[in-house]
């Protein structure tokens, strides 16, 4: 059985996940900010206060994956950590105002390397590009089965 990386849809995906993530970094690198801390801080600058178990699902990683970020955030200055006033024993994550600050010129960087890396590409290859991706994450979640992230 012959496998070609150059065919393999998972390797090519992975390939381009490493070329975007290196452009991100760098964008970001100045900003204090790292493509670890970026999917959270994403999720947490659309809707702050989330608790680690809501981070872990939206963004379908491992729940020791979710912790060592946020220990990393917080140690960072980026989040505070706060008991839920009607759950004690649940903790919320909140932006420090650092973080709220980082917000514009992040989400510029991200547009930026989006925009950079698909420039070859015409509005509608992008958008085909973009809604096959989409597919394939529906197919791998829905076949992956509940609770699994």
């Amino acid at each position: 059985m012959k496998f070609d990386k150059d065919q393999s849809a998972g390797y090519l995906v992975n390939h381009v996940a490493r070329l975007f993530a290196r452009g991100l970094s760098a964008r970001i690198k100045p900003l204090g900010l790292t493509t670890g801390t970026f999917p959270a801080l994403l999720e947490l600058w659309e809707i702050d206060g989330l608790t680690q178990k809501q981070l872990v699902e939206r963004l379908d990683i491992e729940q020791a994956t979710m912790a060592n970020t946020l220990v990393r955030m917080e140690r960072d200055g980026l989040i505070i950590r706060k008991k839920d006033e009607s759950d004690g024993r649940v903790q919320r994550i909140w932006l420090s105002e650092r973080a709220r600050r980082l917000r514009d010129p992040a989400i510029r960087a991200a547009i930026a390397e989006n925009a950079e890396a698909a420039s070859d590409l015409s509005e509608d290859e992008l958008r085909q590009f973009i809604t096959l991706m989409q597919k394939v994450i529906a197919t791998k979640k829905r076949r992956a089965g509940p609770g699994t992230a």
